[in-house]
């Protein structure tokens, strides 16, 4: 299901970081050599390759490619160069700090860049697996010398704050189990909660935040049968504001983040200008898990290639980076 592509045979990490150091040397960098490296390696290859190369020149590459590179490729090298908990953790925290608190109320006031921004957060807490969700939040206390919970709660305002908290604080159990009595149980809990206009409940969010993914899965499939609408489709109907909004992000994350992925890339290329953040975002983000689903999941609700929209919405190193993240041969 991934669309990288890493070598049958990977150079050791010291000839990578050799062949790194010569990107960087002279008057001009080689930046299809960086792509070329990093590009095709893996997050635990990419973890050697830092390392080594920290190792060998007593300099973080981190700060070598921020030095050496420019723009949207360079802020999405970095990004990829970095262990994917501390990636997520630094775009946790860029979003929150491009939230204020007391305005994230309702959709009229910031309503597009807001959703766009909590949604990362949403991300990290519902489609990846809880190990992950742990390791982002020890990251953010290393890096930002407070927590993740600390900062949602200084950043976002109630209801939608409430939320937020709920996702990330607790640690759902990953493994396969699934109950259908409570699902089915559960399943007419959420449609009160909805149907009352309740989406800030306790244990409406309770049954969110901590089941795990394939219980909930069972749960969502139980509401449709039993009131012939999606889940998402009920909270849709109850509004358009950011917890309304929000809530729909929850849903899509947990039941099919190939979909969620799939709009995000779409709408970071529609329509005048494209938003890098968000499609290098998602990108980065799928690029070792799921985007050949996410591509087909393009493909089915917008009869065009996720590829093609892609390369015709940017440009330069940035472009053959991506692509290259695509599955591209570089």
């Amino acid at each position: 299901m991934a669309t990288l592509r890493v070598p049958l045979f990977v150079p050791p990490a010291s000839e990578d970081s050799e062949e790194l150091m010569k990107a960087f040397e002279g008057l001009g960098t080689d930046e299809g050599a960086i792509i070329s490296i990093l590009g095709h390696r893996n997050a635990s290859q990419r973890k050697k390759i830092r390392e080594m190369y920290e190792r060998l020149y007593d300099k973080p590459l981190v700060e070598e490619l921020h030095s050496e590179l420019s723009g949207d490729f360079r802020d999405a090298v970095i990004l990829w160069t970095h262990d994917p908990a501390e990636r997520d953790a630094r775009l946790a925290n860029k979003a929150l700090n491009s939230c204020s608190k007391g305005i994230i109320s309702h959709l009229k006031v910031r309503g597009k860049d807001t959703i766009t921004h909590l949604q990362v957060i949403v991300e990290i807490a519902c489609a990846t697996p809880p190990d992950h969700l742990m390791a982002v939040r020890q990251a953010y206390c290393s890096l930002f010398d407070c927590s993740l919970e600390e900062d949602i709660t200084s950043k976002v305002s109630l209801p939608v704050r409430k939320v937020l908290l709920g996702l990330v604080s607790s640690y759902r159990y990953n493994g396969n189990v699934v109950d259908s009595n409570i699902a089915n149980s559960e399943a007419t809990k959420l449609y009160e909660a909805i149907q009352s206009k309740h989406l800030d409940d306790d244990e409406f969010l309770w049954i969110l935040g901590t089941r795990n993914f394939f219980q909930l899965k069972k749960t969502f499939e139980c509401y449709q049968k039993k009131y012939r609408n999606s889940i998402y489709q009920d909270i849709k109907s109850r509004g358009n504001g950011i917890l309304e909004l929000v809530l729909g992000v929850v849903i899509w994350c947990i039941d099919s983040p190939e979909k969620h992925f799939a709009e995000v890339i779409r709408a970071s290329v529609v329509g005048l200008g494209t938003d890098e953040d968000s499609l290098t975002r998602a990108i980065l983000a799928r690029a070792e898990i799921d985007m050949k689903k996410i591509r087909e999941e393009y493909y089915k609700e917008n009869k065009t290639s996720l590829d093609d929209a892609v390369r015709d919405d940017t440009s330069g190193d940035y472009r053959s980076f991506l692509m290259t993240l695509l599955g591209d041969k570089y």
